[in-house]
C-alpha cells in the first residue's frame, strides 16, 4: 500500500479495507487508470477524473455508519437509485454522484458498473 494512501486514511482506519477493495476492483476491471492521492480525496484517471474516494458529508451525521468512504464519480445522465446519496448537475448533461459505501458487498457489479461507464465518459471528453 502507497504511504501516500496510508496518510490519507489515518484518521478513518478502519474504512481502509472498503477502500482498498474498491481499488482493486476498479484496477481489475478498468485498463490504464492512474491514481492521484489528494489531500481531501483519491482520484481516478484514465485520460480525466472519472471517479474519487473521499469522507465527503452526503448524510447527515446522525445517518452515518461509523466507518464509511464516499465513491463520486461522473455521468452523462442521472442514476435514479437508492444507492446514490446525491447527484448534481454542475454542467449540461455532466451529472456527478456521490454514494456511501461502508460495507464490502457494497463494492459490487453495479456500482463497477457506473465506474466503467464514468471511465468510458471520461475518456471520450
Amino acid at each position: 500500500m502507497n504511504s501516500d494512501v496510508l496518510f490519507f486514511f489515518e484518521k478513518h482506519r478502519e474504512a481502509l479495507p472498503l477502500y482498498e477493495l474498491l481499488e482493486q476492483r476498479i484496477l481489475e476491471e478498468i485498463d490504464d487508470v492512474g491514481i492521484k492521492v489528494q489531500k481531501s480525496q483519491i482520484s481516478f484517471y484514465k485520460k480525466y477524473l472519472f471517479a474519487c474516494v473521499s469522507f465527503m458529508r452526503v448524510r447527515k451525521k446522525a445517518d452515518c455508519p461509523p466507518s464509511y468512504i464516499v465513491v463520486t464519480f461522473g455521468l452523462s445522465h442521472k442514476v435514479d437509485s437508492p444507492r446514490i446519496d446525491a447527484a448534481v448537475e454542475p454542467y449540461p448533461n455532466r451529472w456527478t454522484h456521490h454514494l456511501l459505501a461502508a460495507e464490502p458487498g457494497e463494492i459490487d457489479e453495479e456500482l463497477l458498473c457506473w465506474l466503467r461507464e464514468a471511465a468510458d465518459f471520461a475518456a471520450g471528453k
